[in-house]
């Protein structure tokens, strides 16, 4: 892929920040209003504690996570990081993969069985779904922290790569 231009790269870049972030603050809402469903006495409120949870699953997760996905795809291969270049480009790709993936088939499913569950009066709380905003949570963090603090150093590819842009 051609290199990004910098308007188009900066751009880019406020969009994947910004979405990323949304996503942390999405799954940080999940988590709080799991805790809130798992913990409360009243069946009323932890029903709309999961119904709320449906909403954010039905609206947001799923296009903020994709959109948070190609973006960063769209990044690591339109700059100079590359996607195979550097160790945390590469973590941070498939770590952001597989969350996308468990928000689709575990998390999204989750929530959707517990809103059934409450729309029908029985709200029953599941660990899982404390679980999951919580595993989330850590590993946008942890993301976030590989993007800023960029560790490791390069992969062999990219050793390779560079040893031979610096003999040329």
């Amino acid at each position: 892929m051609p290199q990004l231009s910098r308007p188009a790269r900066r751009a880019l870049l406020v969009v994947h920040v910004a979405v990323s972030v949304g996503w942390l603050g999405l799954t940080l809402g999940l988590l709080a209003l799991s805790i809130t469903g798992y913990t409360t006495a009243s069946p009323d409120l932890a029903a709309v504690a999961y119904r709320a949870m449906k909403i954010f699953g039905d609206w947001l997760i799923l296009p903020v996570a994709l959109i948070s996905l190609v973006s960063g795809l769209m990044l690591s291969l339109g700059t100079r990081w590359g996607l195979a270049r550097h160790r945390w480009v590469y973590i941070k790709f498939w770590l952001t993969l597989i969350t996308v993936l468990l928000s689709a088939f575990s998390l999204r499913p989750g929530i959707d069985h517990l809103a059934a569950q409450a729309a029908a009066g029985n709200p029953t709380p599941d660990i899982g779904l404390l679980v999951a905003p919580s595993v989330a949570t850590a590993t946008y963090v942890f993301i976030t922290a590989i993007s800023v603090l960029k560790p490791w150093g390069p992969t062999k590819r990219g050793g390779r790569l560079r040893r031979r842009a610096q003999s040329a």
